[in-house]
């Protein structure tokens, strides 16, 4: 497996949008990214808009405070089409990102893999996956957006409000994130799903 870190001026500007895309995913502001790593916030900004490359000291600490490993940031297979890694993600080049222990709320084997090319737009693909007893947290949650799925393999409990289903593969489902909800892994082994969420939030 290649890797590269993305270095040049086309480069730097998607690590910044990566890095932007991602906090803001995860309802971070640059003040609460900032206090995370010990960095300015005006430092921040610019690796945000391109302008400044960080170490990868500093990188590793931008990653631990999104809670990424380090590389989420690193082209795992870059494309031959420079233009493509805009719109295509190919198989073998999606991100990873496992929660077992993350933010406000305890999330329990889980992990989503990246459907979308990137974090920065307003719609994202994303394929979850709970592992037996795996859940999106102990407490339901609400946001602003909507958010729709189907099942590709497993048993999903999906709770909104106080109404609860169990979704089987092929099933699938939508409704306004503004509803308090949750998902469970209602089966014996994995559960995987699609999701489309918008806006764009990884604390779902």
């Amino acid at each position: 497996m290649s890797a590269a870190l993305k270095r040049d001026a086309p480069m730097a500007s998607a690590l910044g949008r990566d890095i932007r895309g991602l906090r803001r995913a995860k309802g971070m502001t640059l003040a609460d990214l900032g206090t995370a790593t010990n960095l300015s916030e005006g430092f921040l900004s610019q690796v945000e808009r391109g302008g400044k490359q960080p170490s990868i000291g500093t990188l590793q600490h931008i990653s631990e405070a999104l809670g990424v490993a380090i590389g989420w940031f690193f082209e795992v297979t870059p494309a031959a089409n420079p233009d493509e890694g805009r719109y295509i993600v190919r198989k073998e080049s999606r991100r990873r990102l496992a929660h077992s222990l993350l933010g406000p709320t305890d999330y329990l084997g889980m992990t989503d893999v990246m459907l979308s090319p990137s974090l920065g737009g307003r719609l994202a693909m994303v394929q979850t996956t709970y592992d037996p007893g795996g859940h999106s947290g102990d407490n339901l949650v609400s946001h602003e957006g909507e958010e729709a799925g189907v099942v590709v393999a497993g048993v999903l409990e999906v709770q909104i409000d106080e109404r609860k289903f169990l979704l089987r593969e092929g099933d699938s489902f939508t409704f306004p994130s503004t509803l308090p909800h949750r998902y469970a892994n209602a089966g014996n082994g994995p559960v995987t799903l699609v999701f489309a969420i918008t806006p764009v939030v990884l604390h779902y």
